[in-house]
């Protein structure tokens, strides 16, 4: 089976190497079709064929900018047209993981070919006008809708009235290859001279991630140090201005390389999200057998419910507060918190299991 794995903005590099890598190992021809990266280094294509040209050619102006939005947003729809222009006359299916103008691209699919769309984010979130409703629309062109919890396939059914028909819940894989990888850079010298307990919290800085209620709540905590690393989206100087002195921000995109050092440091990993469907910075946390503390808020709970993360409700500063000190107190419950995520990773969540999974969904549209 050929199968095109499409991402033009190149949004997620890691979940995109994973899938393209592990369906190739179970046989499939495999073609990525994405954008240059503009933060850092991606995975080098294993086992598959990686086209970083094929959307976004032009790319002025540093990544997030004004200037290099407006640029993408130009040449999405030629670059649409290019790759519905070849996706019928080699893909047996196409498999999308962003869309990212729903306005348009639901005039842009290619035909004559069996369409797969991985909804990463189940709806957008703070929609501008009109934005739901076409991604509305857009969904209903697609054969088959991938969804990594049932949460996220509840909503998709009963939300965005999708048929529940065409709505396959797969799971996001655990991010064994950031573990594995063979060139790993050190913690920087500051942290690498941290001796108490570290609580990890990773991954872009956005507002639904809650990290104001993480600062609240880390007033309460003592003996440890905070470590908030990741680009932020949003102005940081009132979240410096609550932090307590044991916390520290490392305020930048973290490589892959960089990455490894700092769950392999962490003691906890927290994500305090007001709401989300799944995290990424979830699965690279279990793929290093990292314990977790995450609020229940979407898909977090499925994970929780086989015993790989603690559960806090979302939004309260002293419920999180007192499961942080219950768990910095308590290695022993860390210690199996790690175990389970690691056994976790390694089976259900491991991306064989998941490329197999794939692959029949692809088989029955095929069919």
């Amino acid at each position: 089976m050929h199968v095109h794995v499409v991402d033009p903005p190149a949004y997620t590099p890691p979940y995109d190497h994973a899938l393209c890598a592990a369906l190739a190992r179970a046989g499939a021809q495999v073609d990525l079709f994405t954008s240059r990266f503009g933060y850092g280094e991606v995975p080098g294509a294993v086992g598959y064929t990686r086209h970083d040209q094929a959307f976004y050619r032009w790319a002025p102006g540093p990544p997030g900018s004004a200037v290099r939005r407006a640029a993408r947003a130009a040449q999405h729809g030629p670059d649409m047209v290019r790759y519905a222009r070849r996706a019928p006359r080699d893909a047996d299916v196409v498999h999308f993981q962003w869309l990212t103008l729903p306005q348009v691209d639901a005039r842009l699919l290619p035909g004559g070919v069996p369409l797969v769309l991985t909804a990463h984010d189940v709806a957008p979130r703070d929609p501008r006008p009109g934005q739901l409703a076409a991604w509305r629309r857009l969904l209903a062109c697609i054969d088959a809708v991938v969804v990594h919890s049932e949460h996220g396939r509840a909503r998709l059914v009963d939300e965005l009235g999708v048929d529940p028909r065409r709505v396959r819940v797969i799971a996001h894989g655990a991010f064994a290859h950031l573990a594995e990888a063979p060139s790993q850079t050190p913690l920087p010298r500051e942290l690498a001279g941290v001796e108490t307990p570290v609580v990890l919290c990773f991954g872009l800085i956005r507002p639904y991630k809650g990290v104001d209620v993480l600062l609240d709540a880390w007033r309460e905590v003592e003996g440890a140090e905070l470590w908030v690393v990741g680009l932020p989206k949003l102005d940081l100087a009132p979240l410096r201005a609550k932090a307590p002195a044991s916390v520290r921000f490392v305020d930048r995109f973290v490589g892959d390389d960089e990455l490894p050092a700092f769950f392999r440091r962490a003691d906890l990993v927290v994500l305090p999200y007001r709401e989300i469907d799944q995290s990424g910075v979830l699965f690279t946390a279990l793929a290093f057998g990292a314990p977790l503390l995450l609020t229940a808020v979407g898909g977090f709970p499925e994970i929780a419910a086989q015993g790989a993360a603690r559960l806090v409700a979302h939004g309260d500063p002293a419920a999180l507060a007192a499961a942080l000190r219950e768990l910095l107190a308590d290695p022993a419950e860390r210690r199996r918190l790690g175990a389970a995520a690691r056994t976790l990773a390694t089976s259900a969540l491991s991306w064989d299991t998941i490329a197999r999974q794939h692959l029949n969904l692809y088989g029955e549209l095929a069919a």
